[in-house]
């Protein structure tokens, strides 16, 4: 049976991934406690539900339980995927204060800002058991299309045979003026490189576009950093492998986000599909 775990901060959008997920035939449930994981599974398996997803957040019961039912269900046979949501301070502070909505551990005693703080303490041994999503600056819309990617990736990786299976890699690319990406496991800071921003006829451009990636293609730094990232990438994949890590997020930041990590990004994931591993490609600025 195939288990999705939705968990992370409130206001982040657990609900907007667990509609999709209703929408993608997953059997859901909203804030379930940790403790009835196991019980529900096999409840839901013999009336032949193969796809479940759960939601559990900091309001759950036993919440420090959830890593040992994970495991258990892990032991009984289920493919278990972990999804954590996280967006920064501020925008969760804009979201609760734009909806009028009352935070799920605020009293009288407390502020937003303290209540989503004492939120994050409560996860802490949450975080680190799945797939980070970072939405500070994704819309709605755009956060429903990464989670149909993510879903699709792990359908291929449960249905398809090949060197790689079970791994997958998450390359995404940003501006360092809007801040670093919460949910990357790694990141490689890009600004030394020549930046095609100050040519009046690259500027409007991105690194997608030909003349970018030519630019680029004749710096010999930007060849070797290149060479550099992706040589480490290839060299620790198999230990994040073994550890049954179901994704790798690589984030390649420039200062806007529009060309040099754009074009990093693209030459990587086209590097890594040739050695036939699953990728699915992000760019934060440009989405």
């Amino acid at each position: 049976m195939q288990i999705i775990i939705v968990t992370g901060l409130s206001g982040s959008g657990k609900s907007i991934v667990l509609r999709v997920l209703e929408d993608s035939s997953f059997y859901c449930i909203d804030n379930l406690p940790a403790t009835l994981l196991p019980h529900i599974s096999q409840h839901l398996n013999a009336i032949h539900h193969s796809k479940i997803a759960i939601s559990i957040d900091s309001r759950s019961a036993a919440l420090e339980a959830l890593p040992q039912a994970i495991e258990s269900l892990k032991a009984d046979g289920n493919q278990v995927q972990v999804l954590f949501l996280e967006s920064a301070v501020e925008t969760l502070v804009k979201r609760f204060s734009e909806t009028r909505r009352k935070h799920p551990l605020s009293n009288e005693n407390t502020t937003l800002a303290e209540s989503i703080s004492r939120e994050r303490d409560l996860l802490a041994g949450v975080v680190a058991l799945g797939h980070h999503i970072d939405t500070s600056n994704l819309s709605a819309n755009t956060l429903r299309n990464h989670v149909r990617e993510l879903i699709s990736s792990l359908q291929v990786s449960s249905e398809k045979a090949h060197p790689n299976k079970g791994l997958v890699l998450l390359f995404t690319s940003f501006g360092f003026k809007n801040g670093i990406p919460l949910d990357a496991d790694f990141v490689f800071d890009i600004r030394s490189l020549p930046n095609p921003h100050y040519d009046p006829i690259l500027k409007t451009l991105t690194g997608k576009d030909a003349a970018v990636q030519m630019f680029l293609a004749n710096q010999p730094a930007a060849i070797e950093m290149l060479a550099d990232i992706q040589h480490y990438i290839q060299k620790w994949l198999p230990s994040f492998n073994a550890d049954n890590r179901s994704y790798l997020t690589v984030a390649i930041g420039c200062t806007g986000g529009q060309h040099r990590s754009v074009y990093f990004v693209e030459q990587l994931s086209l590097y890594f599909k040739q050695q036939k591993h699953q990728v699915i490609i992000r760019h934060r600025e440009l989405d």
